[in-house]
């Protein structure tokens, strides 16, 4: 989980964090996925909250694991996720995003760039991993006595 110090670095920051009403009327239609549900069972959790999360998880570049409560449990958030872009709904809310943000700030799209980690492989991993050898067993180096045997 996050501290409660990011936490406030993130909320301090002039950007979107969350959707405001404004912007989640015109959303919200897009997010709309038209298919019966399998299973009865709770409600379907609330998409504003969902899509918050996931631009929690885009601008904190956190992992799933990482998401707080708030925003619904993780499995929930990605199954929708998962979804949103399967229907091709997340495609349409992100150009919604865009295009309210161009509006207001404007885009320069001729400048374009991409973020990426880079992470060094655990040392002394040359290839894949062999599996240990079973000992031969060991053979036995005198006659052993029976157990009921006196002497």
């Amino acid at each position: 989980m996050t501290t409660q110090q990011h936490q406030d670095q993130i909320n301090a920051q002039d950007t979107l964090w969350e959707v405001p009403d404004e912007l989640w009327i015109r959303l919200a239609p897009v997010l709309v996925i038209d298919k019966p549900r399998k299973k009865s069972g709770r409600p379907a959790r609330d998409a504003r909250a969902i899509f918050n999360g996931l631009i929690w998880l885009a601008r904190t570049g956190s992992q799933w694991s990482q998401l707080p409560r708030r925003y619904g449990p993780k499995s929930t958030v990605h199954e929708r996720f998962t979804a949103w872009v399967e229907h091709g709904c997340l495609r349409a809310a992100w150009a919604i995003v865009l295009e309210e943000y161009d509006q207001e700030l404007g885009i320069d799209w001729e400048w374009q760039a991409a973020d990426g980690s880079i992470v060094k492989a655990p040392l002394g991993k040359r290839g894949p991993s062999e599996r240990p050898k079973r000992r031969a067993a060991i053979p036995p180096t005198e006659a052993k006595q029976a157990v009921n045997a006196r002497c």
